[in-house]
């Protein structure tokens, strides 16, 4: 049994077969592959994209989805996180889905399982469904000519999980990843070009990614108010110009924060391509896992 708990479970081989699968699923034709299977989604934390994204992806395999509501689950009366995942198990489901918010713990609860377990996010850890619909976004772009293409991912660097999976993802098909970010959300490790400043890489680039601002994350106030980072992080039309660069942004988009109106408009921005590979994606995730 194989669980997808951080990018590094899947091999290079596996992942181009999930593109390979992505790229029939993106056809979008009547598919029940996974007719009879029951997916459980347990998110701990808000979201729109990811639960939404696996939850279609299943129901367009065939496979039914159960969505526990964990503001009424019996973690409320006491129950710990375990026994929660142990009763869900006790009832065969051919796989959980998970978001919380405490890192590592996803993979803490693989011992408790007879069923592949998906990590839909942990904390600031990772999020590896994202980091492989972004590597497919630019995959399918450069018609799978990722080898030198140079990416900075533009934000809250420090607490972003889409980057940490990003970061340890995209320089395995040969992206070379630069990190762009104020001193109080740059990353703490030295194996990355680390930049105050886009301008200062903007002509070196082919792929920019924008990050929200994690203010949920921060026990402090860094900035006055959005508008104030924006000035020197926002992306827009005259930082990028008219140069050849795609942009992405895994969601939800602080509009005129991370990236400017103009800029969700331009031909160059792929982040509501995401959202569509997100889909194929996470269906061929699932049928990986569940059929494996």
């Amino acid at each position: 049994m194989q669980h997808l708990i951080r990018t590094s479970d899947f091999s290079k081989e596996e992942i181009m077969g999930i593109f390979d699968d992505a790229r029939e699923f993106l056809k979008f034709e009547p598919n029940e592959i996974l007719k009879g299977k029951i997916i459980v989604t347990l998110f701990f934390e808000n979201s729109t994209r990811t639960r939404s994204s696996f939850e279609i992806a299943a129901k367009r395999l065939g496979a039914e989805v159960v969505s526990l509501d964990v503001g009424t689950s019996s973690t409320n009366k006491g129950e710990t996180i375990f026994d929660t995942v142990a009763n869900i198990n006790a009832m065969k489901p051919d796989a959980i889905i998970i978001r919380h918010s405490e890192c590592g713990l996803p993979e803490s609860l693989t011992g408790f399982v007879d069923c592949p377990i998906i990590n839909a996010g942990d904390g600031k850890h990772s999020h590896p469904t994202q980091a492989l619909l972004d590597l497919f976004t630019i995959y399918e772009h450069f018609e799978g000519k990722t080898e030198g293409k140079k990416i900075a991912i533009v934000g809250d660097v420090k607490s972003s999980r889409v980057a940490g999976s990003n970061r340890r993802l995209l320089p395995r098909f040969g992206i070379d990843v630069n990190l762009v970010a104020p001193d109080c959300f740059k990353y703490e490790g030295d194996e990355f070009k680390q930049y105050n400043n886009i301008n200062e890489i903007i002509d070196e680039l082919d792929i920019i990614m924008s990050l929200r601002t994690q203010l949920e994350r921060h026990n402090q106030i860094y900035f006055e108010s959005l508008q104030e980072y924006a000035k020197d992080y926002c992306i827009t039309n005259e930082v990028v110009g008219d140069r050849d660069i795609i942009l992405l942004h895994p969601g939800p988009v602080n509009r005129n924060v991370d990236i400017s109106d103009e800029m969700l408009k331009d031909p160059r921005s792929k982040v509501l391509k995401q959202v569509t590979h997100g889909v194929a994606i996470r269906a061929a995730v699932l049928k990986k896992l569940i059929l494996k």
